[in-house]
């Protein structure tokens, strides 16, 4: 229990750090350096309380495809971030009120008094039986089997959507048509011997 412990503080405190470096960095590269820091950090919580697929979805989808996205975004595009943070000032207090609501609700949970709600029932099934991963799919792939159906169909047409959106016809580019490339003949091709030292 000790080694958890210290494991936990450790792991905490350099997400919560990393977290602030993300918002405080001027430096957008850095900050995304520092998101995946924080995503690790987290990661490494979940497995620490048992969760250990949610930590590897973390580290997967967030880390290997989310913050890589975002980190190419930053490097490729000339985004003019002064520009972004002029309004920074102007948003403050309606920030400053977001924040102190979600932190109300956190304290509110980890206080245990739940705005009126019932106290938190026991897994089922219980963490003995199952694995985190196997309960996970029981209930994923039966009871909410639609559900996940769905999810996974309306991902596909966001996807569809933002290919459509983002493709351009843009003239003067040459595409490559297979129908032509199958169709040309054997003269389409010269073959010349070239004697050594005589190359072009």
């Amino acid at each position: 229990m000790i080694v958890q412990t210290i494991a936990f503080y450790v792991f905490a405190a350099v997400a919560v750090v990393s977290a602030l470096l993300v918002v405080g960095n001027r430096n957008p590269v850095y900050s995304v350096l520092f998101l995946i820091l924080t995503f690790f950090n987290v990661a490494a919580l979940f497995v620490l309380i048992g969760a250990e697929f949610l930590a590897m979805m973390l580290v997967v989808v967030y880390v290997g495809a989310v913050a890589v996205l975002f980190l190419f975004v930053v490097m490729m595009l000339d985004i003019n971030f002064v520009e972004l943070r002029q309004g920074f000032v102007k948003y403050l207090p309606i920030g400053a009120v977001i924040g102190i609501i979600l932190a109300a609700e956190l304290i509110f949970v980890v206080a245990g008094t739940g705005l009126g709600t019932a106290p938190a029932a026991a897994p089922t099934p219980a963490v003995s039986e199952f694995t985190n991963t196997e309960a996970l799919g029981n209930i994923m792939y039966t009871q909410y089997f639609y559900l996940f159906q769905v999810a996974g169909l309306v991902l596909l047409v966001a996807m569809m959507g933002a290919i459509v959106l983002t493709h351009r016809d843009r003239g003067g580019v040459r595409r490559q048509r297979i129908s032509d490339q199958l169709a040309r003949g054997r003269d389409s091709v010269e073959l010349k011997k070239v004697q050594s030292g005589k190359g072009v």
